[in-house]
């Protein structure tokens, strides 16, 4: 049930005589759910007056009153529309309150205020009720939204960033700002439609668009701030420089280089890659940000080859994400590499066409860096010098002629260049000189040959090419006459023939003469081969004792004619007791043993070939005493000078003493002749020849005869065994030897103790196939075999 004054006073709200309302129309300004203040002066404009009553219309519709004649909560009364959001408050000044302000809200207010004395008053108040616009969205080109970073886009690019605004009354002011900077701006008044849009495009995006905020803002009123989105740039940026930062030169082939590249600004880091000559190389990337620069460092941990040298390292920066973006740093290599050499022969010279008194050159090529500084030539291993008085000259180091080539010039060529790398030995260049055929052996050789019993001759020549024809002749009493090629046989390959010749009587002795020829030429010297009939040898001559110790010795002799055939020779070493050692060699040379200390020794020494032996030698050596081993070291001044003065004294007398019976037992012997032999103590050792003469030896040549004078000598050495002497071989032909062997042939001595109860030689005249061969190898001997006889 309604208050009745409630309804007396609405009534008095809608009638009753009022005042003319002002023309002046007040603005309020509200913001949609926010307050606004409706001002209405009541103040009585008389000093007697008091305020009666306030009423508010809305389009002449009253929608709140306050009457001061009632008490209470009564004195208000309010609108539907207004209960809850409008109350009239009179301190600090009378105005409408309303709370939530909604859009509907907006519409002109009239104020009427009754006093009791003065007439009525009204006022006109617009309220002004403004709706934001909705926050900003930004999409980009394509329509996507973007929510906090746009992009990343490409330096050099262009974007664009599209703010739409939804709503808004009045209609909203639309801007793009970059700080408070206003880069672009929509008007209220430009686009009306619920939503608007406002683009903005940057063209040509620099670094300095990395991270700049951009911010998109609506608005339509001074009571709220503008309603913004904000947006950052992601930018992809290009490399900005890149440097090769490791430079060291030279480079060397074959060790390990490290090369460093830097590039810096590229975003995201730059992709670095190495190149050299169109390849790829692999190679160690590492990334750091150093205070936004972004830099990217590679390692290029490398092996330079010999083909690098000159060549352009390429170290590139890319960014992927960029058309043509790549930069590059580059760095022309200088790699050091041993010299590679290579040895030829001149331009015109053909290699298979040098013959004996042509003029040869050489060039060597060398490809070095850094250049070579020595270049050397090599024969056969030997260093070549410049020497042009024996025709070796060396111009400009790699360049070598040699004048009027002999066939020793022959053999392996060689070049080696220097330089701080290293040695470079070229290949070997085989050169070969064509010469005619000449003897291997230049000496006129003297060859033993029986009646009636084949001999086989070889003629051995040195030639190139090898020879193909060979041609002997017999030149003798009768004259020269030449051999039936029938009769022997050739081996170019080996360049030697075999001739196989059998004497029929003492007509067919005489000398052989054998001559080759290839394609330089028939030979000029032939090789000459005397033909004697075969004999026994002569005995050694000179012989020396030397390395003379307690228990060994080595024997050296000259050797005599060797009767023709292959000749051994053989000594016997003798004491009292009988035979001490029995050695053969084929040269006249013995390094012997086990002799035993302190002892007499005689040495025997002969030759034998198949036709007998010889006249033998005698020889008289002495080994010295054997030294006893100290039990403990003693010091030289410990010794007791006055024992030292005895024992020199005692060692004094007894050489004296030894000296004073060599000497009686040297001219007591019956020999024809002496020969006084060195050795290691300076002894004079007297060599003793038989005083009989070789006539019953030449009669009977397998007779062991007895020297004169010596009933306690030892037995003569035994004839060569392999071969019966014939009934006529008495030598005739006793050619001495002139040459002296200088170096040990033979380094197997052989030695055989053959000796029975009466100290007799066990040898005799037959050779046994069962007979005991002992071997053994000494130092002063060649690296071969001989018999034991």
């Amino acid at each position: 049930m309604l208050d009745p004054a409630f309804v007396c006073h609405k009534a008095a709200l809608g009638g009753g005589v009022t005042s003319p309302v002002a023309a002046t129309v007040t603005r309020v300004p509200a913001i949609v759910g926010g307050e606004a203040n409706l001002p209405c002066d009541t103040r009585p404009p008389i000093h007697n007056d008091s305020l009666l009553l306030v009423v508010w219309y809305r389009d002449d519709n009253p929608v709140y009153s306050y009457d001061t004649r009632v008490d209470g909560p009564s004195a208000h009364w309010i609108e539907d529309p207004y209960i809850g959001r409008a109350h009239w408050q009179n301190v600090p000044t009378a105005s409408l309150h309303l709370y939530d302000v909604q859009a509907r809200d907006r519409a002109i207010y009239r104020c009427r205020v009754d006093f009791h004395v003065s007439p009525t008053r009204n006022y006109k108040i617009s309220l002004d009720v403004v709706e934001l616009p909705s926050k900003p969205v930004v999409f980009d080109e394509y329509g996507k939204e973007i929510s906090g970073t746009a992009g990343p886009y490409h330096e050099g690019g262009e974007f664009k960033l599209i703010c739409s605004v939804t709503g808004g009354y009045p209609i909203p002011r639309i801007q793009w700002l970059q700080g408070e900077t206003v880069l672009a701006t929509l008007s209220a008044g430009e686009v009306m439609a619920p939503t608007r849009s406002l683009a903005l495009v940057i063209r040509n995006a620099t670094r300095a668009h990395l991270s700049a905020l951009y911010t998109c803002t609506a608005d339509n009123t001074l009571l709220s701030s503008p309603q913004k989105t904000t947006v950052k740039i992601d930018l992809f940026l290009k490399p900005l420089t890149v440097e090769i930062i490791s430079r060291e030169q030279p480079l060397s082939v074959g060790r390990q280089s490290e090369l460093w590249c830097k590039t810096t600004g590229a975003r995201p880091p730059a992709t670095i890659t190495w190149w050299l000559g169109g390849k790829k190389l692999e190679a160690i990337t590492k990334e750091t940000d150093v205070e936004d620069a972004n830099e990217t460092e590679s390692l290029l941990k490398w092996m330079p080859m010999k083909e690098h040298n000159e060549k352009v390292l390429t170290c590139r920066a890319e960014h992927f994400n960029f058309n043509r973006s790549s930069i590059e740093s580059l760095l022309k290599l200088n790699v050091y590499y041993m010299p590679e050499s290579t040895i030829h022969l001149g331009a015109k010279m053909n290699p298979n066409d040098i013959e004996e008194g042509d003029d040869v050159y050489f060039g060597c090529k060398v490809d070095a860096n850094p250049p070579a500084y020595k270049v050397v030539w090599e024969h056969n291993g030997i260093l070549l010098q410049h020497n042009p008085s024996n025709g070796v000259i060396v111009t400009g180091n790699t360049n070598l002629a040699l004048r009027n080539v002999s066939r020793h010039q022959a053999g392996q060529y060689t070049c080696t260049a220097s330089n701080v790398e290293g040695d470079g030995k070229s290949p070997y260049l085989h050169m070969q000189v064509v010469y005619r055929p000449l003897c291997k052996n230049k000496e006129i050789k003297i060859m033993g040959a029986a009646l009636q019993e084949p001999t086989t001759v070889t003629c051995e020549v040195e030639a190139y090419p090898p020879p193909e024809t060979f041609e002997w002749t017999l030149n003798n009493s009768a004259g020269s006459i030449k051999v039936d090629p029938d009769r022997f046989t050739v081996d170019a390959k080996q360049g030697k023939s075999l001739l196989t010749y059998t004497p029929v009587s003492d007509v067919d002795y005489g000398s052989l003469s054998c001559r080759a020829m290839n394609l330089a030429g028939q030979q000029v010297t032939p090789c000459v081969y005397t033909l004697l009939p075969a004999t026994r040898p002569d005995p050694p001559t000179n012989c020396t004792v030397y390395n003379l110790t307690d228990d060994s010795l080595d024997l050296l002799c000259i050797p005599g004619y060797e009767g023709g055939l292959q000749c051994i020779y053989v000594v016997e070493v003798w004491a009292t007791e009988g035979l001490v050692v029995n050695a053969s060699n084929g040269v006249a040379l013995w390094n012997l043993r086990r002799l035993g200390a302190n002892r007499q020794l005689k040495l025997i020494v002969y030759a034998a070939n198949a036709r007998g032996r010889s006249e033998h030698i005698t020889l008289q050596v002495e080994t010295a005493f054997r030294l006893l081993p100290r039990s403990e070291p003693q010091e030289a001044w410990e010794v007791n000078w006055a024992l030292g003065v005895f024992l020199g004294t005692a060692l004094t007398i007894a050489l004296i003493l030894c000296l004073a019976l060599i000497a009686t037992k040297v001219r007591s012997r019956s020999r024809d002749y002496e020969v006084t032999l060195p050795t290691l103590k300076n002894q004079m050792v007297v060599v003793q020849k038989r005083s009989s003469t070789q006539g019953a030896d030449d009669k009977n040549p397998d007779l062991i005869p007895l020297s004169k004078g010596l009933t306690e000598a030892p037995p003569d050495p035994p004839l060569y065994s392999a071969i019966a002497a014939p009934k006529n071989s008495s030598s005739t032909h006793s050619l001495q030897r002139t040459q002296t062997p200088v170096t040990p042939i033979s380094s197997h001595a052989h030695y055989t103790d053959m000796q029975n109860d009466s100290g007799r030689s066990m040898i005799n005249g037959a050779m046994r196939s069962h007979r005991e061969i002992v071997t053994t190898r000494t130092p002063l001997l060649a690296a071969h075999q001989e018999s034991c006889v």
